[in-house]
């Protein structure tokens, strides 16, 4: 098991550089301000934390979804179209996931580090925290007492995280067509901007229409003014792992990103 997690490791970290180098090559032909080296390197060390959380964890996220899975009503089959329903099922308990992680003061303390970047692009992506498995499995306890089968359950919401590795650019323009409708780099931005018209807006992570049912949805129509609305808070990984916990603590949860 080791052995496929360190193989595994090595290919998403050759993979993710490769996006920042072509990514970074668009920046400097275009001349844009779209990255910030220390700010990168924080982002760097966080994904690390990141992983190494997530390798400890993961028998643990499992385990809180199959304990429930035996309290389901019933059980649907292991097969192709099961899956699909279940990566469906999944985001949108994704999509309630991320909302709450907005509007609850304690769960934003674990969300806050993810919109604490002023700058928009790939190492943008896994600004993570690290504690964030504690409470994620949690959210998607609806669907596993439908009868979705946890390891499809893990397995859907993991492909639903590398998905929006590719949502955290400027690179990309609006998309036409699928705007609204899947999940885009515009409609990305838009969720990380801290201008008064896209808080809280765009929370679904594949699909847009649960914000279009449920009246979060926002195009992108200003340009985006990146992190929270007290500003910038430090280039320090830890400080900004535990940023939000010192904050919910002192009773100083009051803004937004």
């Amino acid at each position: 098991m080791s052995h496929v997690l360190g193989s595994n490791t090595k290919w998403f970290f050759l993979f993710v550089l490769v996006l920042i180098i072509i990514e970074g090559i668009w920046v400097y032909l275009k001349r844009r301000q779209q990255f910030n080296l220390k700010e990168s390197l924080s982002n760097t060390v966080i994904l690390i934390g990141y992983i190494l959380s997530k390798a400890l964890t993961v028998g643990y996220q499992l385990a809180v979804l199959r304990f429930v899975s035996h309290f389901a009503f019933f059980h649907l089959p292991e097969n192709g179209w099961v899956f699909a329903i279940s990566f469906v099922a999944t985001d949108f308990c994704y999509y309630w996931f991320h909302l709450v992680s907005h509007h609850s003061k304690f769960f934003w303390a674990f969300h806050l580090i993810h919109h604490s970047s002023k700058w928009m692009n790939f190492t943008t992506a896994y600004r993570l925290n690290w504690f964030s498995a504690l409470i994620t499995p949690y959210f998607f306890i609806p669907i596993v007492l439908l009868g979705v089968p946890p390891l499809y359950v893990a397995i859907s919401f993991s492909f639903n995280l590398i998905f929006q590795l590719f949502l955290h650019t400027e690179a990309v323009d609006k998309i036409p067509l699928i705007e609204g409708i899947i999940d885009t780099p515009a409609a990305h931005r838009v969720h990380h901007g801290s201008n008064p018209i896209y808080i809280d807006k765009n929370f679904g992570g594949v699909f847009m229409i649960w914000d279009r049912m449920f009246g979060t949805y926002q195009a992108e129509t200003e340009p985006v003014e990146y992190g929270i609305s007290t500003g910038f808070v430090s280039h320090n990984p830890f400080v900004l792992v535990f940023h939000g916990f010192v904050d919910l603590v002192r009773g100083k949860m009051d803004y937004k990103g």
